[in-house]
């Protein structure tokens, strides 16, 4: 498979008293057509700021990338100028928000949300563009698409309001959609159709999806790797059945540990104990190290990400029983 996304080394800082900090810290991914990388961890460990850095939407002045290269189809998108990145932005990569109520245009009914992206990107005639967004429409499952194309977000469901935000970024068949936690908002019920949507739209049309969550199960459903992310690293990183089955990072086996379990009676809940470091206050060592059980010599040096066993990386010194100094 083709890769359509190679990050490599990315380092997005904010200014803060004076001083750059990195929010995104030297991770490097790869993401290959028809294929679902989901990126895992808690708020604030810079899942959102990666997707961000992607679409060339890191805020400015406060902001910036610092180092890194990310390559779409092979074009280089750092240092890339404004005017190019619209061109790229819902036409070759498209990113689905949290929350669709502040993502659509109050004042826009959702046929003329999805239109502007055809007429933007491809040129469209109004006539043409509104036929096509009509289709995407009845692709994503709008009820009645055609008696709603006239209708405004607020006449829509949570649910339905999502799908009308998954058919704007894929109106112009992207090869990459980012998707930031788009079902949080929802019920499961809810949930588990936009995940078999975006499953069934994805095989369709072999786009490479980068899914940001922070629900494992959700991680089950549809991830074919796994990126698990703290502190603005990357600390393990493999396949979904070998994460699930065996992880390595003790950060990885904490978010497990806290998920309830459905077969267990009066089973008390599993807290990671402490807090996600600020930026201007990571540790030098292990970031993970301050909060980790399994802490021990060597996990205050800075940790490498390797093999921790075949299509597996952690970024542990025990995990991988490669001592630090090697």
């Amino acid at each position: 498979m083709t890769d359509v996304l190679e990050i490599d080394g990315l380092r997005t800082e904010f200014r803060i008293a004076g001083t750059w900090r990195a929010a995104v810290d030297g991770i490097s991914l790869s993401l290959a057509r028809g294929e679902t990388l989901a990126l895992v961890g808690e708020s604030g460990c810079g899942k959102s700021m990666t997707a961000l850095s992607i679409m060339g939407l890191v805020p400015h002045p406060g902001g910036r990338i610092g180092a890194g290269s990310i390559r779409l189809d092979g074009t280089e998108l750092v240092g890339l100028p404004e005017e190019k990145l619209e061109k790229l932005r819902g036409d070759r990569m498209a990113m689905i928000f949290q929350e669709p109520m502040t993502s659509l245009n109050p004042v826009m009914t959702i046929g003329d949300q999805v239109a502007e992206a055809l007429i933007l990107h491809r040129g469209l005639s109004r006539a043409e563009a509104d036929k096509q967004a009509l289709a995407v429409l009845e692709e994503v499952k709008i009820p009645s698409a055609a008696k709603r194309f006239h209708d405004y977000p607020h006449q829509f469901s949570g649910g339905m309001r999502q799908r009308v935000m998954i058919a704007i970024a894929l109106a112009c068949e992207p090869a990459l959609l980012l998707a930031d936690e788009p079902t949080t908002a929802l019920d499961v019920t809810i949930q588990a159709q936009v995940l078999g949507l975006l499953a069934d739209l994805k095989a369709k049309h072999g786009m490479a999806m980068l899914f940001i969550t922070h629900n494992l199960g959700v991680v089950a459903q549809i991830a074919d790797r796994v990126a698990v992310m703290y502190a603005g690293q990357i600390v393990e990183q493999g396949g979904v059945e070998r994460i699930f089955a065996a992880p390595a990072h003790p950060y990885t086996r904490a978010l497990f540990a806290a998920i309830p379990r459905m077969d267990i009676d009066g089973q008390e809940l599993a807290a990671i104990g402490g807090r996600v470091p600020p930026l201007d206050a990571m540790p030098t060592g292990c970031r993970f190290a301050p909060r980790c059980r399994d802490a021990r010599a060597g996990c205050d040096q800075p940790q490498r990400l390797l093999p921790a066993g075949e299509d597996h990386l952690a970024r542990c010194h025990v995990a991988t029983g490669v001592p630090v100094h090697a």
